[in-house]
């Protein structure tokens, strides 16, 4: 992965991996600091270009006339924030701040207090609501249960009759010889095999 530095395409890969010596960049293009100098520049010495004392003396002035004036501006824009400070804590502003200020907390409290009676008329109706729901619920349960217990009473009231209808085929001490002798009588055989619509399809008969 290549990425461009100073004007140089570096592998970013290199650059990221631990190295033991310190890594020196090249000061400009492609060229490092112990290549030589190329031939064609062997023996030049480099000689800065020539300043003309007229415009020196000129652009001294000018110079130190730009500074003169952005310090004078410096100076009437700090004292212009400082009287701007100055006014606003202990002057005519301070007083409309502080005005503007009981106003607005004014006008925040009363907004409180509006939204503080809406969201009480809420939470009123909320809980009425809450509380209708809870008692309807509540009489929904007793009828239902009251249901139920009905229901469980019929059905207790059932099961004692239908007790009472099969009683009279209980064997007891009274009847216990007839009905020896009508199981002797008429025998019944049990050993039979039934079809999946429930016809006797076979059947042993009694010895």
């Amino acid at each position: 992965m290549f990425q461009v530095i100073g004007g140089r395409s570096v592998q970013v890969t290199r650059l990221l991996a631990p190295r033991r010596a310190v890594l020196v960049e090249a000061v400009r293009g492609r060229k490092s600091r112990t290549d030589p100098v190329a031939k064609s520049k062997e023996g030049r010495i480099k000689v800065p270009p020539p300043v003309d004392p007229r415009e020196m003396v000129v652009l001294k002035e000018r110079f130190a006339e730009y500074q003169l004036i952005t310090r004078a501006l410096r100076l009437e824009f700090k004292e212009e924030v400082l009287r701007k400070k100055y006014e606003e804590e202990t002057g005519s502003l301070a007083e409309e701040r502080a005005r503007q200020e009981a106003e607005e907390h004014c006008a925040l409290m009363a907004f409180n207090n509006q939204e503080n009676l809406r969201m009480l008329e809420v939470r009123t109706l909320r809980v009425q609501k809450e509380k209708e729901e809870a008692e309807r619920k509540q009489v929904e349960a007793s009828v239902q249960r009251e249901q139920q217990q009905q229901e469980f009473i019929k059905e207790k009231e059932k099961d004692i009759l239908k007790l009472q209808e099969d009683a009279k085929n209980f064997i007891t001490l009274e009847n216990l010889d007839r009905r020896i002798e009508d199981a002797l009588d008429n025998p019944k055989n049990y050993n039979f095999a039934i079809d999946k619509e429930g016809r006797v399809v076979k059947q042993t008969m009694l010895q």
